[in-house]
């Protein structure tokens, strides 16, 4: 008889446990080779690890970087004009993201590659969620505000999944998902840009496609609009997507298709300003504020009716966009051979959303079509984010005026001929033969996001990848095993045909399941 018997942990002791193991064993791994006593000069490249690579960094380097910089600040310039608008933001608080973030990035990221700034999948994301709670069309200094406390709550949360080493949480949203969430997301944004391409002034707040094509035949019936906006708009986004196709097919003129945005809206403007096509029904940009990222700090709403709601959306709006950040720094870091850190990557990504929530930016993260040009163009580190950052600048402080008059359907021509990166038709047909419940995951995020809106998408999707762990949990596989000839080995039957079975009498078999309980004892 045992006596005193301890009571069992309660979850919160081990989850607290779990977390204290994991940040343990990190340390090991990073200290395996060198002494057991931790100083600052350690922390700091961990924290930094701009540290590590910026004693190796050279002129050559700088050079290479510089004209990746200038490359990409003439495609991020114009996409996050048409990023903001997507978002029912400002012009100018599209160029203010592309600032301040890529500068924290630079210092705290771990990817060479990648491009920081504004993207249309996030700012759908909050175009879809943060009306809900303030509209911003009848307050759009509290709509403003209230997207700065969404894009600070995102900051605390990625910061928080990289210090207490949560990146499995990310894991929950599958690949399968995230492609059906993508193809999904691309066409509600496209549909979104019909407001611009035919200059409707009326427009629906839904994003759901029913109501949107409603709301456009609508307009188009009832209300005047103005064919010289689509007349401008498919012209512009016939050229960029030429420009495209030239770049994809040769690429040593990769450059085609970066600069492409900004040659259009160059033209653009200086058609509408000669002709005076604001004149003749073509809507304009109008005003857009100059000068560096001014202070948001006060503007934050931490208390109040809207605070849950606000961390709510923040936390749907981080996980989405460091899903997509680590999926395309994961991808252009296996192409040249080094290791991207998850958690880091999650520290920097909610210290540069953080910083930015304080400096009039919204969410912001890695895109992958300006990472693309910005790899192409053959950068060595993130100083090309840095050059971009800068060339940003001067641009919020002297040409912003000379955008008095790019024309709307320009903007939205950009973020058009930017959608079709997002919709991968093979990788949908590969999960396809790979994986039924996957592609159910990919379809079920297709359709929700497109019949019902982002946030049912998303959750049909983690619902199905959650649904496909619990039946392999409560229906394990079972393989009937055999042993390989002249040798001690079991392996599948299925698998190797020429495994020999046990004698009459016995059964041989292996339960693919790693985990053994009361859900699955019954199974046979």
């Amino acid at each position: 008889m045992v006596l005193n018997i301890p009571d069992p942990p309660t979850i919160w002791q081990e989850l607290l446990c779990s977390i204290k193991y994991e940040s343990l064993c990190s340390k090991k791994k990073k200290n395996i080779h060198t002494k057991n006593t931790v100083n600052h000069s350690s922390f700091l490249p961990t924290l930094f690890p701009i540290f590590r690579w910026g004693r190796h960094y050279n002129f050559s380097m700088f050079k290479n970087d510089f004209m990746s910089g200038l490359t990409l600040a003439s495609l991020s310039i114009p996409q996050s004009i048409g990023y903001a608008n997507l978002a029912k933001l400002d012009p100018q608080y599209g160029l203010y993201t592309s600032v301040v973030p890529p500068l924290i990035y630079a210092v705290m990221g771990s990817s060479r590659d990648l491009a920081i700034g504004p993207v249309a999948v996030v700012s759908l994301l909050i175009s879809s969620l943060v009306p809900e709670i303030q509209d911003p069309v009848t307050d759009p200094v509290a709509y403003t505000n209230l997207v700065f406390t969404v894009t600070f709550f995102a900051g605390v949360f990625q910061a928080s999944f990289g210090f207490l080493r949560l990146g499995f949480l990310v894991d929950f949203l599958s690949h399968a998902a995230i492609v059906g969430f993508m193809a999904g997301a691309a066409i509600v944004i496209g549909l979104q840009q019909l407001k611009g391409l035919f200059g409707i002034t009326h427009f629906t707040t839904k994003t759901d496609v029913v109501s949107v094509l409603t709301s456009v035949f609508k307009s188009l019936l009832h209300d005047p609009w103005h064919p010289l906006n689509f007349v401008l708009g498919c012209s512009f986004l016939i050229f960029l997507l030429i420009a495209r196709h030239i770049g994809r097919r040769n690429k040593k003129l990769f450059w085609l298709p970066a600069i492409a945005p900004l040659i259009s809206v160059v033209l653009s403007t200086l058609i509408v300003y000669l002709t005076k096509g604001d004149k003749h029904g073509v809507n304009i940009v109008k005003h857009i504020e100059g000068g560096i990222n001014p202070i948001s700090a006060t503007k934050l709403q931490l208390t109040g009716p809207h605070v849950a709601q606000a961390a709510k959306t923040g936390l749907i709006c981080a996980i989405i966009a460091l899903t997509e950040a680590i999926a395309v720094g994961r991808s252009f870091a296996s192409i040249k051979g080094y290791h991207l850190d998850g958690n880091t990557e999650m520290v920097a990504m909610g210290f540069m959303n953080v910083a930015g929530s304080l400096t009039s930016c919204y969410v912001a993260t890695g895109s992958f079509s300006r990472t693309a040009v910005n790899f192409s163009a053959g950068c060595e580190t993130v100083v090309s984010n840095i050059v971009m950052a800068i060339t940003v600048i001067l641009s919020l402080e002297l040409l912003t005026k000379l955008l008095y008059y790019t024309p709307m359907a320009i903007l939205a021509s950009i973020i058009l001929s930017a959608l079709p990166g997002l919709i991968d038709f093979n990788e949908a047909l590969h999960i396809w033969k790979v994986d039924k419940l996957d592609f159910l995951a990919c379809i079920g995020a297709f359709f929700g996001v497109l019949f019902a809106s982002v946030e049912i998408g998303l959750l049909i999707a983690v619902s199905i990848s959650f649904g496909k762990i619990l039946l392999h949990a409560i229906r394990p596989g079972v393989e009937l095993i055999g042993r390989i000839p002249r040798t001690d080995t079991f392996c599948e039957i299925s698998q190797y045909p020429m495994a020999t079975k046990a004698p009459p009498g016995i059964l041989t078999i292996r339960i693919n399941s790693a985990l053994l309980c009361f859900a699955n004892a019954n199974f046979a």
